[in-house]
């Protein structure tokens, strides 16, 4: 196990949920955007507060973080919640991400990779989806440092909308929204926020040149 992995697995060992009990309110707000069946992957999903929440919605996720703490937990969670999830102890930076296996990735606060890592990461994200497949991921923008209400205070971390959209040049971009705004999510977020929302989604078939 590395040195992050620990910091994590100390961040999770304790009795109530870092993060809270419920969804993250954009991936909420993208109900009517999921389909009604088919596999989720669900990106560092902690203690599963989200991975969860999508099974609710009546699909197949897979909860991948490195943190086998969170995942005792997030276990913990679906049981009570009366779904099921499956879980994989994963290291993002040397995970190979299968090649258009799922029909949603979900990205919810996945700000702890620096930029050589946060590359490979929206990369394989990307490789991820199935033609047609949906993107959806919110984060921090660097102004989130000014306001210190959870997330990694390295701006280098932190997410503008030129850097998304050229991350994901090769997706159908459907939504891309900066915005302040303050969001509760137990002790690890909680008050305003300096939030952007990315929707996109991976093209039915390549385009000819």
């Amino acid at each position: 196990m590395n040195r992050t992995e620990n910091i994590w697995d100390r961040r999770y060992a304790q009795d109530e949920y870092l993060f809270g009990v419920e969804p993250n309110a954009f991936l909420v707000r993208q109900a009517g955007r999921l389909p009604a069946d088919g596999r989720v992957l669900a990106v560092a999903d902690g203690e599963g507060r989200n991975g969860v929440w999508l099974a609710e919605q009546g699909l197949s996720v897979l909860s991948i973080d490195s943190s086998p703490v969170a995942q005792v937990k997030a276990q913990r969670l679906a049981r009570e919640r009366g779904v099921e999830i499956d879980l994989a102890e994963v290291d993002l930076g040397k995970w190979v991400w299968p090649e258009a296996a799922f029909d949603v990735v979900a990205a919810i606060f996945i700000q702890f990779a620096p930029p050589p890592l946060r590359a490979r990461l929206f990369a394989g994200m990307s490789a991820a989806l199935k033609p047609g497949g949906l993107l959806l991921l919110q984060g921090y923008r660097p102004e989130q440092l000014a306001y210190g209400t959870g997330g990694p205070p390295i701006a280098e971390n932190l997410y503008t909308e030129v850097l998304l959209r050229e991350a994901f040049s090769g997706l159908e971009i459907l939504e891309l929204r900066s915005h302040d705004s303050p969001i509760h999510e137990g002790l690890g977020h909680d008050g305003m926020s300096a939030l952007i929302d990315l929707v996109a989604r991976r093209p039915t078939h390549s385009a000819e040149r």
